[in-house]
C-alpha cells in the first residue's frame, strides 16, 4: 500500500519505479548536494558582502586623509596623521571584527531562512492537500514543533545580524506567510493532488531532502560550530557541560517527536 511518507520513503516508495529509485539512494545524496550548495552560497554571500563593506570604507578614508592634506599647516598635518595612526592601531582591528561579524550574521540568517521557507512550503502544501486525519495531525504536531524552534532560532539571528527595521520586517512577514500560504494552496489543488503519485512523492522528496541538507549545514556549521567554540563557551567549564548536555536532550526531543510523527 503507498502512503504519504518523509523524504526517505517518498522517494524509495512502491509506488516509483524500482529499477530507477531503488538503484541509488537518492534521499542521501540530494541533502549532501544541498549541503555542499549551501555552504558554496554562504562563502560566496560572505564574500560578496566583505568586498561591498570594505569599497564602501575605502572612499570614506580616502575623504578623510585628503581633508588632513588641505588644512594648511604642516604641523597640524603631520599631528593629525599620527594620531590617525595611533587611532587606526587601536580601532581597526575592533571594527573589522565586529563588520565581518555582522556580514556573517547576515548572511547566515538569510541561507537559514531559505532552507526553512523550502522546508515550510512543502510541509504547508502537505497538510492543505491532506484529507486524511491520521496525517493531518502528525503534521501539525511537527509543524507546530518545527515552526516554534526554527522561529526561535531565525529571530536569534535576525537580531543579531544588525538590520534594518525593514528587513527585518520583511524577513518576519515571510516566515510567517509561507505556510499558510502552502496550506492555501495544497486546499486548492486538494481536488487534484494525489499525495501517492509518483510526481508528487518525487517532487516532495527531493524538496524535504534539499531543505533537510540546508538546515543541517546551517545548524553545525553556522549556528552550533559558532557557539560551541565561542570562547566565553570555551573557557567555562559549566556553560560548556550545560550546552552539550542541552544539546543531546534537544536531540532526543526531536528524535522522538519524528518517531511519533
Amino acid at each position: 500500500m503507498c502512503y504519504r511518507p518523509d523524504a526517505f520513503e517518498s522517494l524509495r516508495s512502491p509506488c516509483l519505479s524500482e529499477t530507477l529509485w531503488d538503484s541509488f539512494p537518492f534521499t542521501g545524496f540530494i541533502a549532501m548536494l544541498s549541503a555542499i550548495g549551501t555552504m558554496m552560497i554562504d562563502t560566496f554571500a560572505t564574500s560578496y558582502y566583505r568586498r561591498s563593506h570594505f569599497t564602501k570604507a575605502l572612499p570614506v578614508k580616502e575623504d578623510e586623509e585628503m581633508n588632513g592634506v588641505h588644512q594648511g599647516h604642516v604641523h597640524v598635518h603631520a599631528h593629525a596623521t599620527h594620531g590617525h595612526a595611533h587611532g587606526s592601531g587601536a580601532i581597526a582591528p575592533e571594527d573589522s571584527i565586529s563588520s565581518f561579524e555582522i556580514v556573517r550574521h547576515r548572511v547566515i540568517s538569510q541561507v537559514l531562512e531559505l532552507g526553512i521557507l523550502v522546508h515550510s512550503v512543502i510541509i504547508g502544501i502537505s497538510l492543505g492537500a491532506s484529507q486524511s486525519p491520521k496525517t493531518i495531525k502528525p503534521l501539525v504536531a511537527a509543524l507546530t514543533f518545527h515552526q516554534f524552534f526554527e522561529g526561535m532560532g531565525l529571530g536569534g539571528c535576525i537580531t543579531q545580524a544588525n538590520f534594518k527595521s525593514r528587513a527585518i520586517a520583511t524577513m518576519v512577514l515571510f516566515f510567517s506567510l509561507t505556510t499558510p500560504i502552502g496550506i492555501g494552496v495544497g486546499m486548492g489543488i486538494s481536488n487534484i493532488y494525489n499525495e501517492t503519485s509518483p510526481s508528487a512523492l518525487i517532487v516532495e522528496g527531493v524538496f524535504n531532502s534539499a531543505s533537510a541538507g540546508i538546515l543541517v549545514y546551517m545548524a553545525l556549521v553556522d549556528l552550533l560550530a559558532a557557539d560551541f567554540m565561542n570562547p566565553r563557551m570555551q573557557s567555562n567549564l559549566r556553560i560548556h557541560l550545560g550546552a552539550n548536555v542541552s544539546l543531546l536532550l534537544g536531540s532526543g526531543c526531536m528524535s522522538l517527536l519524528a518517531k511519533w510523527a
